[in-house]
């Protein structure tokens, strides 16, 4: 299998009729992912991470990015991987969790299942501080703009070599490798209309989910996955992680995550796929494992 890793921090890793689009999270990087798309591709799928739009560049890059453009990014590495593979998975890590089930509604025809890997339907893990959730009666941009966001320690990775590593690259100047080390109110406030814009579709998105999220998320409580499991309209598989913070594909479980993510695809995606020649009755399950690595 062949990789190519491009100058604009997206990649694209050659593999079987499987395709997975895997997306970052805000103000993050495709790096968040890699590790997760080589485990993936060596399981012999095809994987494409996009660089998301208004990333890896400046905070002003950032900060008159828009939502849309976020999902324009996602839609056309979609793209894609549906001109080359027989179905395709949306995997991504917190905002590109929330951007997969976008993807998803707008797409149901062309994407066959979801990762849902530390999902943030609301930013209210133990780390946030109490005023920003005042941030909720900000509804305008330019306003919202007058904000920012830093990103807090423990960075949301609870492995001590791992967020040193990490806090390293987020103050180093190439937020290529780590993000921003500050994310820009403006960029908040559109991820809050993005959620608005799935919490109204919901109930459409029917293909199969599987959600991994960190019982000590610094981001994202629990309740987020407890939305999710309520609210999709379709078989939900959820396993909680008792070892990490909210970046799941880079802490100290990543290895354990990207195990769930190969077991989802090999025995839901493609069993479906074989089954599909077979009227399927089942009916709507939900799932709950707690996993320890």
């Amino acid at each position: 299998m062949h990789s190519n890793f491009g100058t604009d921090y997206s990649f694209k890793l050659r593999g079987g009729p499987v395709g997975i689009l895997l997306l970052h999270g805000l103000g993050g990087t495709p790096v968040e992912m890699r590790e997760m798309g080589i485990a993936l591709n060596n399981a012999g799928h095809t994987v494409n991470c996009p660089q998301l739009a208004g990333h890896c560049g400046t905070y002003d890059d950032l900060k008159v990015s828009r939502w849309q453009d976020w999902a324009a990014s996602a839609a056309a590495a979609l793209a894609e991987l549906t001109a080359t593979c027989d179905s395709v998975v949306v995997g991504g890590l917190s905002m590109g969790a929330i951007l997969s089930l976008h993807v998803a509604a707008e797409f149901p025809d062309k994407v066959s299942g979801t990762m849902l890997f530390a999902p943030t339907v609301w930013l209210n893990g133990w780390v946030v501080p109490l005023h920003a959730y005042l941030f909720n009666l900000v509804h305008m941009k330019w306003c919202a703009n007058m904000f920012d966001f830093p990103d807090l320690p423990p960075h949301g990775v609870k492995d001590p070599d791992i967020r040193t590593r990490i806090a390293s690259a987020l103050f180093s100047g190439d937020p290529s490798q780590a993000g921003l080390p500050v994310t820009p109110g403006g960029a908040v406030l559109e991820h809050r209309w993005m959620v608005n814009n799935v919490r109204r579709r919901i109930r459409s998105i029917k293909q199969p989910t599987l959600i991994i999220h960190p019982r000590e998320d610094d981001y994202a409580d629990l309740n987020n996955i407890s939305y999710l499991m309520r609210n999709l309209g379709g078989i939900v598989e959820t396993h909680t992680l008792d070892d990490c913070y909210h970046i799941v594909t880079v802490d100290r479980q990543k290895h354990l995550v990207a195990e769930k993510a190969v077991h989802f695809i090999e025995n839901t995606i493609l069993r479906d796929a074989r089954a599909s020649v077979v009227p399927d009755h089942r009916s709507r399950t939900a799932l709950h494992v707690s996993s320890r690595s």
